[in-house]
C-alpha cells in the first residue's frame, strides 16, 4: 500500500508534506503533486502535515478519489521530484472544500526542487 495525493490538492499545490517526506517520494506537477508508489514508506508523516487533507492511503480513498491512484502512479514516473517547501499556487486558500477537480489536472510538470 502507498499514500496518495488526491483532488483537495489539484490548483492548491500546499507543500507542508514534502518537508517531512524521509524519503523525498513528492513529485511536482503545474498544479498539483503526486506520491511515487513505489518509493512511498507508508510513514504517515506527511499525512498529518497536509492542511486541506489530500493525502490518504490508497486503500482509504473514497470511490470518487480511486482515480488518483493511477494519476499518482502515472506522474511519479515522468514529474520531477520536490523536496523543497514551496508557497502554495495563487488562490489555493478559496479553493478548500471545493469538488470536480479531476479535470482541473495539468500533465505538465512542475520545476521541482
Amino acid at each position: 500500500m502507498a499514500h496518495v495525493v488526491a483532488e483537495p490538492c489539484v490548483k492548491c499545490k500546499y507543500t507542508d508534506c514534502v518537508s517531512v517526506c524521509p524519503v523525498d517520494c513528492f513529485h511536482e506537477g503545474e498544479n498539483m503533486l503526486v506520491i511515487d508508489p513505489d518509493e512511498c514508506i507508508d510513514c504517515r508523516a506527511c499525512v498529518t502535515e497536509c492542511p486541506v487533507g489530500a493525502i490518504r492511503l490508497d486503500a482509504d480513498l473514497p470511490g470518487e478519489w480511486r482515480p488518483y491512484i493511477e494519476i499518482n502512479a502515472r506522474y511519479a514516473r515522468t514529474w520531477p521530484v520536490l523536496v523543497q517547501q514551496r508557497p502554495p499556487l495563487d488562490g489555493a486558500d478559496a479553493l478548500k472544500g471545493a469538488t470536480g477537480r479531476l479535470g482541473w489536472i495539468s500533465p505538465k510538470a512542475g520545476e521541482g526542487g
